[in-house]
C-alpha cells in the first residue's frame, strides 16, 4: 500500500494515471488498493519471467480506450452497411 501511494504521486506515469482515473470514479483509497493490485502483478509477473519493467507511461490507458473506440466505431459504421477506411486527421486534410 505504501508503494501505491508513492507511485501515485509520481509525475507522467502508469500507476500514477491509474490511481488519478480510478480516485476520480471511485475514491482514494479504493483507487490505491487497485494500484497496490497492478503493482503486485507488474512484479509477478517480471520474477516469473525474468524479464525488466518496462514503464507505460501516462498515456497508456488513453491511447488504449481511443484505439478500442476508434474499433468499435468502424464495426458500427460497417454494421450500418458502410466501407469505412480510417487514415490519420494529417493524411486526410493534406488529400482533401
Amino acid at each position: 500500500m505504501e508503494v501505491a501511494w508513492a507511485a501515485s504521486r509520481t509525475k507522467n506515469t502508469f500507476y500514477s494515471a491509474r490511481y488519478h482515473r480510478l480516485a476520480a470514479r471511485r475514491g482514494k483509497k479504493r483507487a490505491i488498493v487497485a494500484v497496490a493490485h497492478s503493482i503486485t502483478k507488474s512484479i509477478y509477473h517480471v520474477l516469473k519471467y525474468n524479464i525488466p519493467y518496462q514503464e507505460l507511461g501516462a498515456d497508456y490507458l488513453n491511447n488504449r480506450i481511443e484505439e478500442k473506440r476508434r474499433r468499435y466505431l468502424k464495426r458500427e459504421l460497417e454494421k450500418l452497411g458502410h466501407k469505412v477506411v480510417l487514415m490519420p486527421h494529417e493524411t486526410a486534410c493534406a488529400e482533401v
